[in-house]
């Protein structure tokens, strides 16, 4: 039988808040059985709490994670999730690909209004702090 963990050894184990993990279950992404009173997790469970960190951290949203883990059960070949990882993938790809661009410009204009500041502030002889 796999070791039962509380949420706060959970929580510990992953360096997060007990609050966290309540918050994913109510979003029906974790559902920890109950010993009387006490929520305890499976080792599923902590597999589970696992991808849906790497998740948001890869900046998926929970709808994408729950997307995503509703497919472990229906599909056993894990063909359809494999297919849905590469669909959403690909698009936070793009996406973060597109926000680099976006800084990239960002901060080119910038610079060039701080070398136009620069310049002006020389012309006339001001002291610059930067």
């Amino acid at each position: 039988m796999d070791k039962l963990l509380t949420v706060t050894e959970l929580a510990e184990e992953f360096n997060i808040t007990p609050r966290t993990i309540r918050f994913y279950e109510t979003k029906e992404l974790i559902s920890p059985q109950r010993v009387g009173q006490t929520r305890v997790y499976s080792y599923r469970d902590r597999a589970r709490l696992k991808l849906i960190l790497r998740a948001k951290r890869l900046g998926f949203s929970l709808t994408d994670i729950r997307e995503y883990l509703g497919l472990y059960g229906v599909d056993p070949e894990q063909l359809e999730q494999q297919q849905l990882l590469l669909e959403k993938v690909g698009r936070r790809i793009e996406e973060l690909e597109q926000q680099q661009e976006d800084l990239v410009a960002t901060l080119e204009e910038l610079r060039d209004i701080q070398r136009q500041a620069l310049s002006n502030l020389k012309k006339h002889g001001a002291a610059t702090a930067t």
